[in-house]
C-alpha cells in the first residue's frame, strides 16, 4: 500500500486502532474536522480515481457494518452478508465498479471496530445460518499489515458455529493467516482471471501464479478455499486462457477443499465506459458486442455469456464434478441454459440455500436456525 497522505477524522483520531495503524504506514498525516475539504481534493484532480487511491482517510462507521448484499434487481442474487470495514482499493482493475460507485472515490477504513464487533456478536447469538464477507466494497487483505482487524476476525467467526466469513482477495498478505485459530470458519477466496487480463487489466495485483501458491499455502493451513471468476472477459482465445486458469487451480488445491466456485461476466453501468477509456486507453474490454439488461447494466449478448458460461462449467467438471459452480447475477434463463437447471429447481429450491449448504459442509457449522 503506496499512500502519499493519510487524513484522520478528529472523532477518531485517539483510538488505539488509529494510532497503531499510522504507525505502520510511511506517510504524512493531518487531522480534519471536515471531510469535504478531503472530497474537494480528490473531485478537483484530473484523475479523482488515483488521486483517491493514494489518499486514505481514517473514520468511522456511522451505519450498519453488517448490511445485504445490494444484488441488482431482476437476476438472482447469493444472499450474501457485507461487512463493511472500508471501502476502495489501492489495486487499479480497469473494470472496478468502486471507480463510479463512491463519490467522490477516497480510499477509507473504519477505525470503530468496537461497534463492528458488538454487530458481529448480536448476529452470532441469533443463530442465523449467514455467509459473511469483507470483500464487496474493498480487497479483503489489502489492509495487510497496518491492521489487525483481520486476524480478530478470524478468531471471533472461529468461537462460533453459525456463519462463516469469506475473505476475497487479489493479493498474497496470508502471513499472519497461519498462527490463527481458524477452526475452518474462514473461506480463503480468490478473484482469478487470465493471465492477458491480469496483465492488462489488473493493475498493482499479484499475479495468477502467485495468487496460486497463496491459495494453496492456505489449504495446507487448513482453511477451506474458493475462487471467483467475475468478470469473465470475452475476447479472441478467451476459452483455452481460462482452461488454462483452471487446470492451474487443480495443480495448486484440492477439490475436495474448494467450496465453491463462481462465474460472472464483465458488466458495467454505462458512465463507466467514459472512465475506463480515460484511465485504460490501451483497454479493449468495453468494445464487446453488449446490449442493455434488465438492470440498465450493459452486459454481453446473452448466447456469448451462455456459451463461456457452458465451456468453463464443463472443464470445472473434468476435474471434480461435485463443486458447486454458481452465477453471479444472471437470470433464470442463462442458468437453464449454462447449467441445465434454475436455482428453484435445484433440490435446495434457491442460490442462497445452495451455497449454505456447502459452507455447512465445508465449515463444519452445527448451531445454526436456517430461515
Amino acid at each position: 500500500m503506496k499512500i502519499s497522505k493519510i487524513f484522520i477524522d478528529q472523532t477518531v483520531a485517539e483510538f488505539p486502532e488509529t494510532v497503531s495503524f499510522i504507525s505502520k504506514i510511511k506517510a504524512p498525516s493531518s487531522i480534519i474536522s471536515d471531510v469535504h475539504q478531503l472530497y474537494e481534493i480528490v473531485s478537483r484532480s484530473d484523475d479523482p480515481v488515483t488521486t483517491g487511491k493514494n489518499l486514505l482517510f481514517l473514520t468511522e462507521n456511522k451505519g450498519p457494518f453488517l448490511k445485504g448484499c445490494p444484488g441488482t434487481s431482476h437476476y438472482t442474487c447469493c444472499g450474501y452478508q457485507i461487512l463493511h470495514i472500508g471501502s476502495f482499493c489501492t489495486m487499479d482493475c480497469s473494470y472496478c465498479i468502486l471507480q463510479i460507485y463512491f463519490h467522490p472515490p477516497i480510499l477509507q477504513y473504519y477505525m470503530n471496530s468496537e461497534k463492528l464487533f458488538n454487530e458481529l456478536n448480536q448476529h452470532f447469538y441469533s443463530r442465523k445460518l449467514s455467509r459473511i464477507g469483507t470483500g464487496e466494497f474493498t480487497d479483503s487483505l489489502i489492509w495487510e499489515p497496518m491492521s489487525d482487524l483481520t486476524e480478530k476476525l478470524v478468531v471471533e467467526f472461529s468461537k462460533q458455529t453459525a456463519s462463516v466469513l469469506e475473505l476475497k482477495t487479489k493479493t498474497v498478505s496470508i502471513q499472519a493467516l497461519g498462527r490463527l485459530p481458524h477452526n475452518r470458519k474462514t473461506i480463503l477466496s480468490w478473484s482469478l482471471n487470465t493471465e492477458s487480463i491480469i496483465q492488462s487489466e489488473e493493475r498493482k495485483t499479484a499475479s495468477l501464479s502467485a495468487r496460486l501458491q497463496a491459495a494453496a499455502g492456505c489449504e495446507a493451513l487448513g482453511y477451506p478455499i474458493a475462487f471467483h471468476f467475475d468478470p469473465l472477459i470475452i475476447y479472441e482465445g478467451c476459452e483455452k486462457d481460462y482452461q488454462d486458469v483452471i487446470k492451474k487451480i487443480f495443480d495448486h488445491v484440492s477439490p475436495e477443499n474448494i467450496v465453491w466456485i463462481s462465474l460472472g461476466s464483465f458488466r458495467f453501468i454505462p458512465s463507466l465506459k467514459p472512465i475506463i477509456q480515460k484511465r485504460f486507453q490501451q483497454s479493449k474490454i468495453v468494445y464487446g458486442e453488449f446490449i442493455s439488461g434488465l438492470d440498465g447494466k450493459m452486459r454481453y449478448f446473452k448466447p456469448l455469456r451462455i456459451q463461456l458460461y457452458k465451456k468453463i462449467a464443463s472443464f470445472i467438471r473434468d476435474f471434480s464434478p461435485d463443486i458447486l459452480v454458481y452465477l453471479c447475477m444472471e437470470d433464470d434463463e442463462v442458468w437453464k441454459k449454462s447449467f441445465g437447471f434454475t436455482p428453484s429447481e435445484h433440490e435446495c429450491k434457491s442460490l442462497p440455500r445452495m451455497l449454505d449448504q456447502k459452507a455447512i459442509q465445508h465449515c463444519d457449522l452445527h448451531d445454526y436456525i436456517q430461515e
